[in-house]
């Protein structure tokens, strides 16, 4: 019995296979070498792989300036008129100026000395410093402010006098008094304004229509006529 399972170990009686042992190593040779062809063929076949864009030659193109726009159709007419025309000043100044006097044989009325014939005013033959002189009237001096009197300036003497009216109002209430008033005197001694400075009562009214019809004599500052300010003093009193 032992002898049997021994000797089934020793000399086998199943075999694997009927192929030699070195096959096993050549076909694992044969597969590194075509792995080998397949990575290094395509690194040495260089006209086979694509070629890198040129992305340097189109920043270049950015770089380059635009064409210029086309000119419009009103300059090249003009241009060739210009072209056409030898009556048409030139573009650029000369280099030199010729002498002679513009030409005014074809112009009607006209005279060498360049003025027509029939302008009004200027005989024939005359130049512009010829002309009449029109003389040019200065501004109006502006208005004078009115001045208070005192120091060199007099005050204005009143020449007429025209008494105020008691209102009947204030004569039944029994009011009396004085109302101060400020008064503008123009240059012709009219009184031009007036202002009640203390008033009174009932009696302002009046006092100032009376005021406005007092009249004085001008006031002279420089021998000139100027505006004055007089403070005036307009007093009621009832009778007893």
């Amino acid at each position: 019995m032992p002898r049997e399972i021994f000797g089934e170990l020793s000399n086998p009686s199943v075999t694997l296979g009927s192929r030699a042992r070195y096959t096993v190593a050549v076909s694992m040779a044969a597969h590194a070498l075509a792995c080998c062809v397949l990575v290094i063929v395509p690194l040495v076949a260089a006209d086979v792989l694509p070629s890198p864009p040129q992305v340097l030659a189109f920043v270049a193109r950015l770089d380059a300036p635009p064409p210029p726009p086309p000119a419009p159709a009103a300059a090249r007419a003009s241009s060739a008129q210009s072209r056409s025309n030898p009556a048409t000043a030139p573009a650029a100044a000369p280099d030199t100026i010729r002498p002679g006097a513009p030409d005014t044989t074809d112009v009607p009325g006209a005279v060498p000395g360049g003025l027509p014939a029939d302008l009004p005013g200027v005989p024939l033959g005359t130049g512009l410093g010829s002309l009449p002189v029109v003389p040019v009237e200065p501004p109006p001096p502006a208005p004078q402010r009115p001045v208070r009197p005192g120091g060199h300036i007099k005050a204005p003497e009143k020449v007429r006098h025209v008494p105020p009216v008691y209102p009947a109002m204030a004569q039944q209430a029994r009011i009396e008094g004085t109302v101060v008033l400020e008064a503008t005197i123009g240059t012709d001694g009219r009184v031009t304004g007036v202002r009640v400075v203390r008033s009174k009562p009932l009696l302002d009214q009046a006092a100032m229509d009376a005021v406005m019809q007092w009249r004085f004599t001008p006031t002279l500052l420089n021998g000139v006529p100027v505006p004055v300010l007089l403070t005036v003093h307009v007093t009621f009193t009832l009778s007893r």
